[in-house]
């Protein structure tokens, strides 16, 4: 870190100029020095000011730089040594608040297909995704990622695709359908051709949404910033009356001594990593001191729904039989007849019958894309699986949830819906956010409309958005009316890492989420809880407070001593050291936003 070498470098010069000072009795040589020091020092930092000024921001750096030049010319070059280790510490502070974690796309891109079973005259040959061409046959196995867009030649199968588009029940792909890089195969191989070259497929094109979006970080103005304008003008007002009044270049530097913006430079960032700290406490990961500015003001918050507003697994909701046979003896033919499956449905089922409680099978036939049929020890033949395989002769009933139906000795029974359960803290979690004063908040989700409503009701979403791709989720957020900014964006999976990164403040849901979806985001929440996100702007408008009060509190004792510096009383080295015990009320102060109100 550039800033922390400087610190570094100032001390040794520090150091070696009390040496050459006190111990080889050359004075001189220790002002020549501290002098060069200084300026280069004044120099970079002017450097510095010239492109914060051309980004559209007036920093803080130029009553500091005034200082340290002011006080070499008058001679005071001890004075300009405790500005020099004050301004140096200041800057390595924020240094390290700003790189305390950075937003890697290692893992996106480590978790991306990287092998395809390519098909040739003399059987498949394992070949790099990138090696694939348009209209080249593939083989995705069972449990294997599709390696790149393309669409179904032979057989069908069920897509888990929730990383990619949010939506949490597998999807049914059969021959001419498009599937997509990155979805995951469910339980039987098929053939496909491919349609887009890897560069150019689903998932890769996640990862260009991702760089792209934290490429164009959103411009915004920190704290000391907004501070700085007004303090500098005061600072040069005393300055100059006090030199005018009195005809005395000195009283100039020693009034900017004690002006220099200590609590500016010192007390926001340390308030910003103390909160930062606080937050890790509880089990929110923020990266940024800036991410805590964004998050105190944020007006406006989207949410994924999978696994964010829902837990992402889906359960046994209704047991509906359609024949004279109790629910739960329902239930138990139907996980019995699945128990030798890997499906997710198959999963829930046995989720809610205990192993004790299920029938052997003798025999079993899987009919592919289309459900199972098992010879149980009971005597009955049980046949679970899409509502043609079960009955065939009869009229469908529309269903808007997940379902599998049952069928027992030829005859339908009933069926089983399923659902992915509400966050049990997902809805004080809204109301939270609304007192809070959060203005506006959105459902962003690939799941179908119909379902991202029904759950917005239940929680309290104030619009839906359905069925959103990557690139919707981004187009939608970047609407987002200046006024309603900034906006934070909650989501878990990797198709959620392209809005994390665009949103102004993005939240990764990642105790069970994709590190993806974690490395691009601002903040990371630890525990599988969603009221974190409450807690952390919570946190985030403590930490603010007190960053806004150490700063004020250290401008106003500023402000005093230039006034008394300005009648002369206070040489510029004693000025230095006051302007230090400025700077420790600051800190004290600034790091009462660790503590937990």
């Amino acid at each position: 870190m550039k800033h922390t070498l400087k610190l570094v470098l100032t001390i040794v010069v520090g150091i070696t100029a009390l040496v050459l000072a006190f111990l080889c009795q050359e004075p001189l040589w220790a002002q020549i020095l501290v002098s060069l020091a200084g300026g280069l020092v004044a120099l970079s930092m002017l450097i510095e000011m010239i492109r914060t000024l051309k980004s559209g921001r007036y920093g803080v750096d130029l009553l500091a730089i005034t200082a340290i030049i002011a006080t070499l010319a008058v001679g005071e070059y001890w004075a300009a040594l405790m500005v020099l280790v004050m301004l140096t510490g200041g800057d390595s502070l924020e240094d390290y608040a700003a790189h305390k974690a950075g937003r890697e796309l290692k893992s996106l891109l480590d978790n991306s297909p990287q092998v395809a079973h390519l098909m040739r005259g003399d059987g498949l040959v394992d070949v790099a995704v990138d090696e694939l061409q348009v209209n080249d046959q593939v083989v995705v196995k069972p449990g294997e990622q599709v390696p790149v867009d393309g669409h179904i030649i032979e057989g069908s199968s069920l897509f888990d695709e929730s990383s990619l588009t949010g939506e949490s029940r597998p999807i049914e792909r059969t021959i001419n359908e498009p599937i997509m890089s990155g979805s995951v195969n469910g339980e039987t191989s098929i053939k496909m051709v491919v349609d887009q070259l890897a560069i150019n497929s689903q998932y890769q094109a996640i990862v260009k949404l991702v760089e792209s979006s934290a490429a164009q970080p959103a411009h915004f103005v920190r704290l000391a910033d907004r501070y700085a304008v007004p303090f500098t003008l005061v600072a040069y007002l005393i300055a100059g009356v006090a030199w005018w009044l009195s005809k005395d270049p000195v009283r100039f530097a020693e009034v900017l001594v004690v002006a220099s913006p200590c609590p500016l430079i010192l007390a926001a960032p340390i308030a910003l990593i103390s909160g930062m700290s606080r937050a890790s406490r509880n089990g929110i990961i923020v990266k940024t001191g800036t991410t805590i500015e964004k998050l105190a003001l944020a007006k406006s918050a989207a949410f994924d729904k999978t696994g964010t507003i829902t837990n992402g697994q889906l359960t046994v909701d209704q047991v509906v039989p359609e024949i004279d046979i109790e629910p739960s003896e329902l239930c138990r033919l139907a996980a019995s007849a699945e128990q030798a499956s890997a499906h997710i449905l198959a999963r829930s089922l046995l989720q809610v019958v205990p192993a004790a409680q299920l029938l052997e099978i003798v025999s079993l036939k899987e009919t592919t894309g289309a459900g199972v049929t098992a010879q149980l020890a009971s005597g009955q033949t049980v046949q679970v699986g899409k509502f043609e395989f079960v009955a065939p002769d009869q009229a469908k009933q529309p269903q808007t949830q997940t379902t599998v139906y049952i069928g027992v000795d030829g005859r339908y029974a009933g069926y089983i819906t399923f659902i992915d359960h509400l966050r049990q803290e997902a809805p004080q979690t809204m109301s939270t956010l609304h007192q809070l004063g959060l203005q506006r908040l959105m459902m962003l989700t690939g799941d179908q409309a119909t379902t991202a409503k029904e759950i917005a009701a239940q929680v309290g979403i104030d619009e839906v958005h359905a069925a959103c791709l990557p690139a919707d989720k981004i187009r939608l957020i970047n609407n987002v009316a200046p006024e309603q900014r900034p906006i934070i964006m909650v989501g878990d999976g990797v198709n959620d890492a392209p809005s994390l990164a665009s949103a102004d403040v993005g939240i990764a849901m990642g105790a069970h989420g994709a590190t993806a979806a974690s490395e691009s985001a601002d903040v990371v929440i630890l525990k599988d809880d969603l009221s974190r996100v409450s807690r952390a702007i919570t946190i985030a408008r403590d930490t603010m407070r007190v960053a806004r009060q150490s700063v004020l509190i250290g401008i106003f004792i500023c402000i005093g001593l230039m006034l008394i510096a300005s009648t002369g009383v206070v040489p510029a080295l004693i000025g230095a050291l006051f302007q230090e015990v400025v700077d420790t009320v600051s800190i004290l102060y600034a790091l009462r936003a660790r503590n937990d109100h």
